[in-house]
């Protein structure tokens, strides 16, 4: 296969009938996914658009997934814009990409004209004719090379950045996901990341690699954890992906004693450390399930190393992120520059392979500092990403994430991982989501945490037996609610921004 609409072209012929994607207005099967995308498609390609950025600005659903692939079959690559986000940061992406067309709905088509002045279309708009020979001569002049889509991340400054996927990256990384925790036709997805977040791209994609089905599950669900799990039994949903945040809603408000869930056979898991405390809350009721951590940045499509819990965790213990991905082997490079290969070592990780991105989309500055000519190679250009994260190797030879190299601190004469001070915190009993955060020019380490029936002086105490001195907070706030960001990560540069307000 060359082109990701390869694997759709195949559902359709294996599963015609059988639904491919649903969400809360409605399901669409794979024969008329087929059908539409390439209707689409057609449309897109008669317009005379070609090798261009194509945004989509609609709500979560399956007229999202529609786009995405008719955008596809015009020879074009996707975007998907959060259609919450402020015009402000959706401008500055459309800044970046020049599209040439937005695709939309109805309701959204005028904002869309007025506010960032794109030729639009409604998703209605498109027709009901199939081009056959203008998507095969398309086809035909494609590599697997050319990009699927561009997917922006905010940057350590805030400033959006887009990384170009690749037909190539997502082809090989949907093909170790779905050999590696056995997906199939029987798999059904319960989607809870943004489409404009890399973790979609596993839902989506692994489903289209082997003819499986994605729940989109409504965004309210979350703010229900009863509601959300009688959802996934009434859905059959039998595998997750999910944010930490969402798994650890549902552990804190102890769902999980008011309603089984036997059809869940698989929990997956990534975009932020997940607290090895609630992680126990849900493998206590589901020990039969599979549970795995996998972990990674946009610009490696989506993970590149990963871990099966295989051994009990102690709550404040860290859950590693294991090893790396089939066919994205990762390194660990020490500050002097050598590979870090013995336990207790550590370096920032760096991943190579076959799932990282091209690069950042017009933004060969940004490009340049983070794809690198591999430091331990020396004989021929070989491009490696710099991930940013500091690892260690633990007595196992597992992969464990410390922080990023931007969240370690030197404090008092040492160096410090916030991530230590938050895993002291989260495995206190009554802590229900914690974040550390460092302000460089008070040099004051603050701990702002979720809970009840427990104030600063407790949990005070508890940490203290097992940090030492110098990594006790200096400042320590109770919130009512953590806040979080739209990916559903606790939001840690609101914190820094606002905590003296708090």
């Amino acid at each position: 296969m060359k082109n990701i609409l390869q694997m759709l072209e195949k559902d359709a012929k294996l599963y015609p009938q059988k639904i491919a994607f649903e969400d809360m207005d409605g399901a669409i099967t794979y024969s008329e996914l087929l059908q539409r995308s390439r209707q689409l498609g057609s449309y897109i390609a008669s317009l005379g658009i070609k090798g261009k950025p194509i945004v989509i600005l609609l709500k979560q659903s399956v007229n999202t997934v529609i786009s995405m692939m008719g955008i596809l079959y015009s020879g074009n690559f996707y975007c998907v814009l959060d259609y919450d986000s402020p015009d402000d940061r959706i401008q500055n992406i459309i800044s970046t990409l020049e599209p040439k067309l937005i695709i939309t709905d109805d309701e959204s088509k005028e904002k869309s004209q007025q506010s960032f002045s794109l030729q639009s279309i409604a998703l209605g708009e498109a027709g009901e004719e199939i081009n056959d020979k203008v998507l095969d001569e398309i086809r035909r002049a494609q590599s697997d090379t050319d990009p699927a889509y561009v997917l922006f991340t905010s940057g350590s400054t805030g400033v959006p950045k887009g990384a170009v996927l690749s037909h190539l990256n997502v082809l090989k990384y949907s093909k170790w996901l779905t050999e590696t925790f056995d997906y199939n036709e029987n798999t059904v997805l319960g989607n809870q990341t943004p489409f404009y977040f890399s973790m979609s791209v596993s839902d989506i994609f692994g489903a289209l690699r082997c003819g499986g089905q994605v729940q989109i599950i409504p965004k309210m669900y979350f703010s229900f954890p009863l509601k959300l799990l009688q959802y996934i039994n009434e859905k059959q949903i039998n595998t997750i992906y999910w944010v930490p945040t969402a798994l650890c809603i549902v552990a804190n408000w102890k769902a999980l004693d008011y309603e089984e869930l036997p059809g869940l056979k698989k929990v997956l898991f990534a975009g932020e450390v997940m607290p090895v405390k609630q992680l126990n809350m849900w493998m206590d009721k589901l020990p039969d399930a599979l549970f795995a951590n996998l972990f990674g940045p946009t610009e490696t499509t989506d993970i590149c190393t990963y871990y099966i819990l295989d051994r009990r965790l102690a709550n404040d213990e860290s859950v590693p992120i294991g090893v790396s991905c089939d066919n994205c082997p990762c390194l660990v490079i020490k500050e002097d520059g050598t590979l870090a290969e013995k336990p207790g070592e550590s370096g920032e990780l760096y991943a190579r392979g076959s799932f990282l991105s091209a690069g950042y989309y017009n933004n060969p500055e940004k490009t340049a500092a983070a794809f690198v000519q591999n430091p331990l190679n020396k004989s021929y250009p070989e491009t490696v990403y710099k991930t940013g994260d500091i690892v260690s190797i633990n007595e196992y030879g597992e992969l464990i994430y410390l922080s990023r190299a931007d969240f370690q601190i030197k404090h008092m004469g040492y160096r410090i991982e916030l991530g230590e001070i938050e895993a002291a915190a989260n495995s206190v009993e009554k802590i229900n989501f914690c974040a550390c955060v460092y302000d460089k020019e008070s040099d004051d380490i603050i701990l702002v945490y979720q809970g009840r029936k427990i104030d600063n002086e407790s949990l005070s105490e508890q940490i203290s037996n097992k940090l030492p001195h110098y990594m006790m907070p200096t400042k320590m706030y109770k919130l009512k609610e953590i806040p979080f960001n739209a990916n559903g990560k606790i939001d840690r540069k609101w914190i820094l921004n606002n905590y003296k307000n708090f």
